[in-house]
This record gives C-alpha cells, sequence and structure tokens, in this order.
C-alpha cells in the first residue's frame, strides 16, 4: 500500500501519519496471540523489570519485551517487514536501519508513559530516529492510546524534566511549548502510526476495567546516520544484513523553555545521559 502525498505531507508538517490497515486484523491477532504466549512463558533476554505475576503492579504482570528481534524469528521478520520498509522511505526519503523492536502489553490499571522524544536515548547522528507503532488491540483515550503533540518534530532535542510517577512508569518528561498541545491518536488493530524522532508523544494510564492496550513498536534510523547510542547496536540493513556505524556519544546538548517578552525561548543547554531503555 503505498504513501500518499497527503500522508507524506502531513508527516512532513506534523511529524506523524496513521496508515491504517497496513497490516490486517488477523496479523495482528496472530501477533497479539505470539507475545502473549512468550510473555506466559516467563523471563526473556532484554527484560528490564523482571516478572512478576503475582505482584500489584500490571505492569509488573505484563513488563515490556525489548529488542524482541535478536531472539526471537516473528519479530525479526516484522521490524523487517518490506511494507514497513517501504513507507518509511517514502516518509523520510532515506533508506531505514533497524535497531530495536519492543512489546507493550499495558493492560487495564497500568500507568502511561510521560511526553518524550525518542531521540533523547537513540542519538542518532546525522539524521535522526523514526519509530513504526502497530496497534494490536483497538486503542483510545480510555485504554491509554498513544498522545502526540504535532509540530514539535520541528523543535530541538529538549532537556528533561521530572515526571509524575504516580501517572507514568517512567521518571522522566519534557515540556510543551506554549501553543503546543498533545492529541490523542485512536487506532484499530493492523493499523501503524509512524512518527520522527524529535516529535514530542507518550500515554496516559489505561483506566479501563479490563482491556488491554497491546503495541509492537519498531525503531528505526535514517540511512544516512554514522552512530548511534550503544544500547542500538548491532544495527540492521532492511534485509537483515549487519551495518557497521559508531557509538554515539552519551549526553550532548539539549533545549530549555525560558521565559522572555516574546513568550518563551529555547535555550540549548548540556544535560546528564539519559537511560536509554525508558521510551515508547
Amino acid at each position: 500500500m503505498p504513501v500518499t502525498e497527503a500522508e507524506r505531507t502531513q508527516f512532513e508538517t506534523e511529524g506523524y501519519v496513521v496508515l491504517h490497515d497496513l497490516f490486517s486484523p488477523s496479523d495482528a491477532v496472530a501477533l497479539r496471540e505470539h507475545f502473549m504466549a512468550l510473555r506466559e512463558e516467563g523471563s526473556h533476554p532484554g527484560d528490564y523489570d523482571g516478572v512478576d505475576i503475582g505482584g500489584n503492579d500490571p505492569l509488573k504482570r505484563y513488563p515490556r519485551m525489548i529488542h524482541m528481534h535478536r531472539w526471537d524469528a516473528i519479530s525479526r521478520d516484522w521490524v523487517l517487514d518490506p511494507k514497513i520498509g517501504a513507507a518509511l522511505r517514502s516518509l523520510s526519503g532515506e533508506e531505514p536501519y533497524a535497531v530495536q523492536t519492543m512489546l507493550y502489553f499495558k493492560p487495564a490499571g497500568a500507568r502511561g508513559q510521560a511526553l518524550h522524544q525518542d531521540q533523547t536515548y537513540l542519538r542518532a547522528a546525522p539524521g535522526t530516529c523514526l519509530a513504526a507503532w502497530m496497534a494490536l488491540d483497538p486503542c483510545d483515550e480510555e485504554n491509554g492510546c498513544l498522545q502526540v503533540v504535532p509540530g514539535s518534530h520541528t523543535l530541538p532535542l529538549l532537556c528533561t524534566e521530572r515526571a509524575d510517577t504516580t501517572q507514568s512508569f517512567t521518571d522522566v518528561t519534557v515540556p510543551v511549548p506554549g501553543g503546543m498541545a498533545p492529541v490523542p491518536v485512536r487506532m484499530q488493530p493492523g493499523d501503524v502510526l509512524f512518527f520522527h524522532g524529535l516529535l514530542i508523544h507518550g500515554s496516559f494510564p489505561n483506566t479501563s476495567p479490563d482491556r488491554f492496550r497491546r503495541a509492537l513498536i519498531g525503531h528505526y534510523i535514517t540511512g544516512n546516520a554514522e552512530r548511534v547510542a550503544p544500547f542500538y547496536h548491532p544495527v540492521l540493513r532492511m534485509d537483515g544484513s549487519e551495518v557497521a556505524l559508531e557509538e554515539s556519544a552519551s549526553g550532548g546538548p539539549c533545549g530549555v523553555l525560558v521565559p522572555d517578552a516574546s513568550g518563551e525561548r529555547i535555550e540549548m543547554r548540556t544535560p546528564a545521559a539519559p537511560n536509554p531503555l525508558t521510551h515508547e
């Protein structure tokens, strides 16, 4: 399914676009069942927090999976899927390289993730990172769909601030400049949201009584990149072969919103390096 001119224009102007039905509902069901079966087996490589089936925290009962493509053939096939590759090429104008997979289960009662920019963690340079976020369940405000800040991909990398951990499983967030605000992205199983690495995004808690909000995510970097953060090596071409890139240095400049006579401006500073595991 080719990307339309309207979809490409939305990606360029707003930093994101949803390609509806890029995968079929039956594809989404098969992937959902596959990852639920893997999660129920217990811990796997890349698990960060471990599995606590009897715990009170829903995210401990169903913690994220990370880098599944390194040990699971189905995950590897998905992150390198030609449909995703074609969409990324059309939207970014660059050949994509695959660097990460993630599976978020987000059961009922689970916290969300505070607003952030993926490039904070990947540090792709030159160029940026990109995300393909596939819905495995219907996603809406009740079960904590993704929220994006349209147009925020035109901002520089912003410095992180402390987040509210009663609402977010991560403890950092980024400020949203005046005149911008997050909007919900409602999706159906098989839809894929593509977004720019500087786009501010996150999600609110799952307040539904009994619904999951499962999502399969691939992170990529643009093919002009020469380096990426160490956590994202090895880097894969879309044919599955490895490409040797350098490791990005930790930290780097980021922007802080500073009030001034016109309202606010962004002042660049150099903060501490972020934790590479904490992004959706």
